[in-house]
């Protein structure tokens, strides 16, 4: 098909997905496959991984006596070093071998589980736990790096469906695997089962990248260009946004103080862009090459998944909160409550990766009201239904949310790389993750501090039931407004699609 072509069928809600540029790796189908199925699997373990050691961290607390704030930088400190180096190495990834950086990626993850697993102290778990994020996001990027060099068209759209459903069954699986895992290693020992299970994975999945990924390594004489100063500017521009988020409880004993760092913040931000566009303009690769952001599906795709991201996993916490502490649920049969979110999302990521070809936006807005729907439907159950009945009504409203939520994850993610360069595609993925990382500090964040601000304030007040069912509610708004700011996305991103007259597409063209 002509570019011509290619870029007019991105123009409305109902045309094809025709990816930008054809896919560059010249193996067989077979191969690309097997491939994919790697790294798919790399992602998996990841995601598991930081789902499954929060259950954990109460028996992390008690046998090692970790405090308050060494607990949350277990898990806090694992997205922010995540979020540091997921752009960088996916401008490397771009530049160089892919299949290299998945090998150092999973090398390291390997180390720093034996590590975790091993640690006598907590400040030893916290050092692991940091580097971990950094293995993390040196392979992540490659993951949909790799995707966009294997596949294109309707091929591509197949294979992100696999993926989201992929990582929908790791999300929701998490909690419930490592509540079992803590329950089979015993009160003491159970959590490290945790870090252990990393490490037989971590080396078949090296073995298997060695074997069955193609080699995509840049033929150059030219030197990496990581843009050192950019690379500075964006760190210091992400950790000054997550860190007032990452600390922020909804006790009243939070530092009011780290807020301030917001307009450190604004400033560092605002120094990175001009430095990319002076870079840039000096005809050298910037960090973020931010002519993408002149594509209007990749602008509004990572718009809408950072707040989908910003919504989904706050619901996950709260209503597993709420069921442990509100309703004494054990943490497994919690975590449990979300497996029929998980199931759902799974089939219907495989669904709606195949329906975003013909039908495109339409399929995410649809997801997104089911979304919605879920949410108000939890609300509803936590307020009105039986304590008995709650976890089972909110198991099945959890099964709408997840067919909800397979229909938005995979079909965004192909429309929003489906007009990006191959050879783009992983600093593309990168920033995609980082705002979805970013997201959910912030979302848990104030869906924390509601939920918890509620408690402290109207504990008693009103008996503790009452108590819980209004913190939840509070906590669950947050959720609900940032989904329907995803929606909003959604609904812009059609009408504009469906204005948009075919003969001036060339406004959507790839960057060059």
């Amino acid at each position: 098909m002509p570019e011509s072509e290619s870029r007019t069928a991105n123009t409305t809600s109902t045309a094809r997905v025709v990816p930008a540029t054809t896919a560059v790796i010249p193996i067989s189908p077979a191969a690309r496959w097997r491939a994919f199925w790697v790294c798919v699997s790399v992602a998996a373990i990841t995601i598991l991984d930081m789902t499954k050691v929060n259950v954990a961290l109460p028996s992390i607390g008690e046998v090692l006596g970790a405090t308050s704030t060494q607990l949350q930088l277990i898990v806090s400190g694992f997205v922010l070093t995540f979020g540091l180096v997921l752009v960088p190495m996916g401008r490397l990834g771009d530049q160089r071998s892919r299949r290299t950086l998945f090998i150092v990626g999973l090398s390291l993850y390997t180390v720093t589980s034996v590590m975790c697993a091993l640690a006598p102290t907590a400040t030893v778990l916290l050092v692991g736990r940091l580097l971990q994020g950094v293995a993390a996001g040196i392979q992540m990027p490659q993951v949909l790096g790799m995707a966009q060099e294997l596949f294109q068209g309707k091929e591509r759209a197949r294979a992100f469906g696999l993926f989201g459903a992929t990582i929908g069954v790791a999300t929701a699986f998490g909690p419930t695997l490592g509540g079992l895992l803590i329950a089979l290693g015993g009160p003491t020992d159970g959590w490290r089962l945790i870090f252990w299970m990393n490490v037989p994975l971590c080396l078949a999945a090296i073995g298997l990248a060695l074997w069955l990924l193609p080699d995509t390594r840049t033929r150059s004489q030219r030197r990496v260009q990581l843009d050192p100063v950019g690379v500075l500017l964006f760190g210091a521009s992400v950790v000054s946004l997550m860190w007032p988020f990452l600390f922020t409880t909804g006790a009243p004993t939070d530092n009011p103080a780290r807020w301030w760092l917001l307009v450190a913040f604004a400033l560092f931000v605002s120094a990175f862009i001009a430095w990319e566009r002076h870079y840039a303009a000096r005809g050298r690769n910037p960090l973020i090459p931010l002519k993408l952001f002149r594509i209007g599906s990749y602008r509004n795709g990572t718009l809408l998944q950072t707040a989908y991201f910003t919504a989904a996993p706050a619901m996950f916490l709260v209503t597993t909160l709420f069921l442990q502490i509100g309703l004494g649920l054990e943490p497994v049969y919690a975590g449990m409550v979300s497996i029929g979110f998980a199931l759902a999302s799974a089939v219907t990521s495989w669904v709606g990766g195949n329906l975003v070809s013909s039908h495109g936006r339409v399929v995410v807005v649809w997801g997104l009201v089911a979304m919605l729907a879920c949410v108000g439907g939890l609300m509803l159950t936590a307020l009105y239904a039986p304590p008995g009945w709650t976890p089972y009504i909110m198991a099945a409203i959890m099964t709408v949310g997840g067919a909800g939520g397979g229909l938005v994850i995979a079909p965004n993610q192909t429309l929003t790389l489906a007009e990006i360069p191959v050879k783009q595609g992983g600093v593309a993925g990168s920033v995609g993750q980082l705002g979805q990382r970013i997201g959910a500090a912030v979302g848990t964040a104030v869906a924390l501090s509601l939920f918890y601000a509620a408690i402290y304030r109207e504990t008693g007040a009103h008996d503790e039931l009452v108590v819980y069912h209004d913190a939840y509610a509070f906590g669950m708004v947050s959720v609900a407004l940032f989904l329907a700011l995803a929606f909003v996305v959604s609904i812009v991103d059609l009408t504009a699609r469906r204005r948009v007259d075919p003969r001036s597409s060339a406004t959507d063209s790839p960057v060059p």
